[in-house]
């Protein structure tokens, strides 16, 4: 017996009743059963030029024998036969039909199913294709989110009410910050959550320090969470990625600032291979899995944001082997953001903030020289505090920096000066 299949289909040139039931006809005249179809909803399009009329939207429960990607096929060419054409991303059209669900099929665009991605990545964000498809299937259950179609619909609604006010420009988002439960991590978790953003709060443990961080992030409507996860191994980055982005359906924001502490504690007196190869785990390979695989998933819905964690002196170098340690997986983390920003484009923006001489735990203990270092170093004359480096980050994740992506933004008051 065949999957169940959930199609959206939707018009907004011509006459948009006619090119609806013109669509289910051929698809029926195809030798595809049309079990169930919505009602018609008017709504107001998302993205694309300005101008637009407003779409006639519905949902269809269909049964077929054919393969995915011979039912992709078959959708593309009834929308031809209708007038279809694709010149301008999310433009207007006579007709749109997008599969939403195959039964309980997860298929990933790759080898026979071609570019088709299945459940639609962005159908969890958008109201226009949740509404039809819970008049005729409420209590389906996504095959990844594990939430029914009916509960994806309130979370949207209740997601898309809370919007944006002035000192509340983060308002519905839902944020991941690596490495959150102190320092500057901690201090774009709580900047984040005083926004509007609902948070994720991760660190290596114990939990009870992230615990304290979710509490301070508290306020209301906003929500926090906590996913301890040890990100010096790929399984446990790619872990996280699936956790976190299950949470909540779905992230929008994503801080990648966890980073290996060579510079206090018992790391302190680690040989320099050593203090690399902790560096080079946490700080590159995690950044790298981490952003690669939720900007994978942010490109699919078709928006995100992701900041990463480079150093402001890594690229002009310092001596001594913190310099060379931290310019070495630093600059490597900077390259990765560049060349990301430009993979993700423009459904993403990627940037990289580098902080320079931030008062955390290691510049709290630092000695009485390195005290007259910074301040002879720094124009304007004291040391960075995470909470500088929090501000950043709310701005470049926020609207006011939509026209941000690919930079290195340098937090260190003046004292490298690109």
């Amino acid at each position: 017996m065949p999957d169940t299949v959930y199609l959206a289909l939707g018009s907004n040139q011509g006459d948009r009743r006619a090119q609806l039931d013109r669509a289910l006809q051929l698809l029926r005249d195809a030798g595809v059963m049309v079990d169930k179809v919505s009602t018609y909803h008017e709504t107001e399009p998302v993205g694309g030029p300005a101008g637009q009329g407003k779409y006639l939207n519905a949902a269809a429960a269909i049964s077929t024998l054919l393969e995915p990607a011979a039912l992709l096929a078959l959708l593309h060419d009834v929308e031809k036969q209708l007038g279809r054409v694709r010149e301008v991303k999310d433009g207007p059209r006579t007709i749109d039909l997008d599969i939403l669900l195959i039964g309980g099929q997860v298929l990933n665009g790759r080898s026979r199913t071609a570019s088709l991605l299945v459940p639609h990545p962005r159908m969890q964000d958008r109201l226009f294709m949740l509404q039809p498809l819970a008049e005729i299937a409420p209590q389906v259950v996504h095959p990844v989110l594990q939430r029914t179609v009916a509960e994806l619909l309130n979370d949207t609604r209740q997601r898309l009410q809370r919007r944006p006010t002035p000192g509340r420009e983060l308002n519905g988002l839902r944020a991941l910050v690596t490495g959150s439960t102190s320092g500057i991590g901690r201090a774009i978790a709580l900047e984040l959550a005083s926004s509007g953003a609902d948070v994720i709060v991760n660190g290596r443990g114990p939990s009870a320090r992230a615990e304290t961080v979710t509490h301070s992030c508290d306020s209301p409507g906003v929500r926090s969470n906590v996913l301890l996860a040890d990100l010096r191994t790929e399984s446990a980055c790619e872990g996280l990625a699936e956790q976190a982005w299950r949470v909540w359906n779905g992230l929008d924001i994503v801080i990648a600032n966890a980073g290996a502490d060579t510079l206090t504690g018992e790391a302190a007196h680690w040989p320099f291979a050593r203090k690399l190869e902790a560096l080079w785990a946490v700080d590159v390979q995690g950044t790298i899995t981490l952003c690669r695989a939720l900007g994978q998933r942010m490109q699919d819905r078709g928006s995100g944001v992701i900041v990463t964690m480079g150093w402001d002196q890594a690229e002009t170098g310092m001596e001594g082997d913190s310099g060379q340690l931290f310019a070495t997986a630093k600059g490597a983390v900077m390259a990765f953001t560049l060349s990301l920003a430009k993979t993700l484009a423009p459904q993403v923006r990627v940037n990289c903030l580098a902080p320079g001489w931030i008062k955390t735990a290691w510049g709290e203990h630092a000695s009485a020289s390195w005290q007259e270092r910074v301040r002879r170093e720094t124009p304007l004359a004291r040391w960075g505090t995470p909470e500088d480096v929090a501000k950043t980050a709310r701005w470049l994740a926020s609207p006011a920096a939509a026209f941000i992506t690919g930079q290195i933004i340098r937090v260190n008051g003046g004292a490298v000066c690109g």
